[in-house]
């Protein structure tokens, strides 16, 4: 099954290493990011799975809970975070999900419906289709899908932009331009109208061409 935005999150019941989790209970009213990695003991995976811990705070900030996934059991990815603490400074502060029957992991479309077996017999170059960013909102549908190749470390500076955009749109009504950053200029959604537009942004709006309406960032300070 291919998942894509607009989609509802699947839910799952699981062991993790911060123990057994029903996802949706566990996302509870917050925003998530799950991310999956082929297997434990991965060189880019140890980066990637370090600097997430390391920017946590972040994510906290803005009501985000992280977990990621592994097809290893807990015992592995317990063991993998000792080399994870030792090599990039930071232990993983979130729960990792030992999806040892690969459940999750066909649930989400990461690895094909026959796949079967012991998990740990597979290679990550077998399971390299466990590379993907799934961000989910309270209302548990996907908001936006991002798959990696094994070979590249994922920019989850990247995911915190994307999210902080996401927020935007949800609390604000606008969508944010290319290369957009927090604090720069925005656009008014199209499913507000002038009349609307004009309630909310009484100073007005520039208009380069009558589909763009432009307006400062509403939570810049």
């Amino acid at each position: 099954m291919s998942l894509t935005i607009g989609d509802t999150a699947p839910d799952f019941d699981a062991e993790t290493t911060d123990g057994p989790i029903s996802f949706h209970d566990w996302i509870g009213d917050s925003w998530a990011v799950l991310f999956s990695h082929p297997r434990a003991f991965t060189p880019v995976c140890t980066t990637e799975l370090g600097y997430m811990a390391s920017i946590k705070p972040e994510f906290d900030r803005r009501g985000v809970k992280i977990i990621g996934l592994s097809t290893d059991p807990v015992e592995g990815s317990m063991e993998w975070s000792k080399d994870i603490a030792e090599t990039q400074g930071t232990a993983p502060n979130y729960p990792i999900i030992a999806d040892t029957d690969h459940t999750v992991s066909k649930a989400y479309g990461m690895l094909p419906a026959d796949v079967e077996g012991d998990p740990t017999q597979r290679t990550p170059a077998q399971n390299q289709t466990l590379r993907n960013v799934f961000v989910i909102g309270p209302d548990k549908k996907i908001k936006l899908v991002l798959i990696y190749p094994m070979t590249t470390g994922r920019n989850f500076d990247e995911v915190l932009r994307v999210i902080d955009s996401l927020k935007l749109t949800v609390e604000h009504q606008v969508a944010t331009p290319a290369q957009w950053q927090p604090g720069g200029d925005v656009i008014i959604a199209g499913s507000v109208t002038n009349d609307a537009a004009k309630e909310k942004y009484p100073e007005g709006w520039q208009e380069p061409k009558p589909y763009i309406r432009i307006v400062p960032d509403p939570t810049a300070d």
